[in-house]
């Protein structure tokens, strides 16, 4: 016995694969780097879109964008309650669309979805073409090349994605916090001096063609609502939280909520305090910020930081698309490939997915934020009202404790959402919103008919059902093709020999001398197996081999054609191999139902 050594229980360990252990998933802060960027970036551009649809009556009806700011703030109050809500209810992921298909039934949950689809598609768009527009901004030489500084933009973002959620997470750590700090920085700075420090831009009269009556109020509502687009990431993406998972979740939510709403705030009172109203060259955050920092370096500084924290905000949706596709392959709505993860927690075919989607909605638009500004915010206001209606009927139906005062919250922003949903499509339809109310049912007939898909599926191959005995065919054959007697050949022969039953080599010639010359070394060799050389007199390989195999198999019998094929070590030499080995195999697949096996022969070189 050894003394001064703690018993412990001896058990193999088994080292975990990359994305096993909780290393690979987000921490709280992970996730509201990695998830929050969208929401947080908003405060680059929705407080200018406020500004640019009050100025329509003048630079006096400015002074609404205060109240009109804290309207928003009130909506996001509501929504990030009630998506720390959605998160406990279902710890799964899918947001909007896991309520909806719980709570809503089928065809509404297919609303969800395809509105959830299209806005984190549109997300990644519009903050790599605004990400942009402010870089050129600062230096004109990128004027005009802002379609190809997006795609290589998208480029590295979509490499950095497939790699891993945490390794992104990582990456974007230090531009978030550095973004918040100089956010809060211009408020700070900005609410303690008594003027601005520097005015920039050129100034642009501004009269008034519109009244400021109750509808222009409520197009400028309409365009200050893109800066709550993002909020719902972070309850799409609960499984790529360490656990435990809704907790940390629930924690990131709230954390975003406080700091935008604070974001929000603090800029929206500086414009009204100081009367800023558009300038030509400059962005209203770049106003503000000189404001505060006068035009030295830290005026660039911030103004370079929001160019790239924009740019990055697209890397919500890479947190949250792949994730909501996953949940819609295992209901059957996407093809299940979409449902496969990698060694990392990685849904690729997801990532590389929203990759390609967004880069053909932009080069469609050549990356115009202008033209991409009118589809925004819609699908996510339609997922925001759905989510609050399923759980205020989840409520109504489960009655666990205080449910009536939750209802009452949900009920709320159900019918503040409804209101908003119902604006933007009204002001915003003209202008491009279209394309979404079209987009957004076709996308649902594309989710209905992939499922009705999967359903036939399943009945022609009786799923959930006991089957009969399976059928007894006494005669098989094993039919190997082969081009020469060698190492292979003997591989080949050995592989097919243990699958027991008949085995055949086939082989095909053009030229009897070579035909020949195979057949004495075969019978020198004698494996016991018979060889059948076809004569090919067109010099065709492939087709002779599978026309011989169509006739074996017309006698019924069971057919198991096994084609052997050299892998070398290295992948910079699979092009020096012939492809006729995964050309047969696929004809074959195509035009028979025998069994087509593959098997390899690793090279050392």
């Amino acid at each position: 016995m050894a003394y001064g050594l703690a018993r412990r229980e001896l058990r193999p360990r088994v080292p975990l694969r990359p994305g096993e252990g909780e290393r690979d998933h987000l921490t709280s802060l992970e996730g509201l780097a990695a998830l929050s960027l969208d929401a947080l970036s908003s405060v680059a551009y929705g407080p200018e879109a406020i500004v640019l649809g009050l100025v329509a009556a003048g630079t006096g009806a400015l002074t609404a964008t205060l109240p009109i700011t804290l309207v928003i703030t009130f909506l996001l109050a509501v929504l990030v309650v009630s998506y720390t809500q959605v998160i406990a209810v279902h710890p799964d992921g899918g947001g909007a669309y896991a309520v909806s298909k719980k709570d809503l039934g089928a065809k509404v949950s297919l609303l969800a979805a395809a509105s959830l689809v299209v806005d984190y598609v549109l997300t990644v768009a519009v903050s790599l073409a605004a990400g942009t527009d402010a870089l050129a901004s600062a230096f004109p030489a990128f004027a005009d090349h802002k379609l190809v500084v997006c795609l290589i933009g998208l480029a590295l973002l979509t490499a950095v994605n497939l790699r891993g959620v945490t390794d992104s997470a990582r990456m974007l750590m230090l531009p978030t916090v550095l973004f918040i700090a100089s956010i809060g920085g211009v408020i700070v700075v900005g609410l303690l001096r008594a003027h601005p420090a520097a005015v920039v831009g050129t100034a642009q009269p501004h009269p008034a063609h519109e009244a400021l009556g109750i509808l222009l109020v409520l197009k400028a509502f309409s365009s200050g609502c893109s800066a709550l687009t993002g909020v719902e990431a972070i309850a799409n993406a609960v499984p790529t939280f360490r656990t435990p998972r809704v907790r940390r979740a629930q924690r990131t939510e709230l954390m975003l909520g406080a700091i935008l709403a604070l974001l929000l705030v603090g800029l929206a009172f500086l414009i009204h305090r100081d009367h800023v109203a558009p300038r030509g060259q400059v962005t209203v955050l770049a106003q503000l910020t000189a404001g505060s920092f006068g035009t030295g370096p830290a005026y660039y500084a911030t103004n370079l930081l929001v160019t790239l924290v924009l740019l990055l905000a697209a890397n919500t949706s890479f947190g949250g698309l792949p994730v909501l596709m996953s949940l819609l392959a295992r209901d059957n709505r996407l093809p299940h490939l979409f449902g496969l993860r990698a060694e990392r927690p990685v849904y690729r075919y997801g990532v590389v997915a929203l990759a390609l989607l967004a880069a053909l909605l932009l080069i469609a638009v050549d990356a115009s934020t202008h033209r991409l500004i009118p589809l925004f915010a819609i699908g996510v206001f339609i997922g925001f009202t759905l989510s609050q209606i399923g759980l205020v009927r989840h409520w109504a139906t489960e009655r666990p404790a205080h449910w009536r005062q939750r209802a009452l919250i949900n009920g709320t922003g159900a019918l503040l959402t409804t209101v908003a949903t119902v604006i933007l499509l009204t002001t915003k339809f003209l202008h491009g919103a279209w394309v979404v109310v079209v987009a957004i049912p076709l996308m649902m007939l594309l989710f209905a008919r992939i499922q009705r898909y999967y359903t036939q599926v399943g009945r022609e191959l009786e799923r959930g059902r006991t089957p009969g005995p399976p059928a007894l065919r006494e005669r098989s054959l094993v039919i190997v093709p082969l081009g020469e007697v060698s190492k292979l050949a003997r591989h080949a022969v050995s592989a097919a020999l243990a699958f027991g039953g008949e085995v055949v080599a086939v082989a095909v010639h053009s030229d009897p001398d070579r035909a020949r010359a195979l057949q004495e070394e075969w019978q020198r060799w004698n494996p016991g197996v018979r060889l059948d050389i076809i004569d090919s007199p067109h010099r065709s390989l492939v087709q002779p081999i599978v026309e011989y195999v169509e006739r074996a198999a017309g006698d019924g019998r069971q057919i198991a054609v096994l084609i052997p094929e050299v892998e070398p070590r290295h992948r910079r030499y699979e092009i020096l191999q012939n492809q006729r080995g995964l050309l047969l195999a696929h004809i074959l697949r195509s035009r028979t139902d025998v069994v087509v096996c593959m098997l390899p022969y690793r090279l050392s070189v």
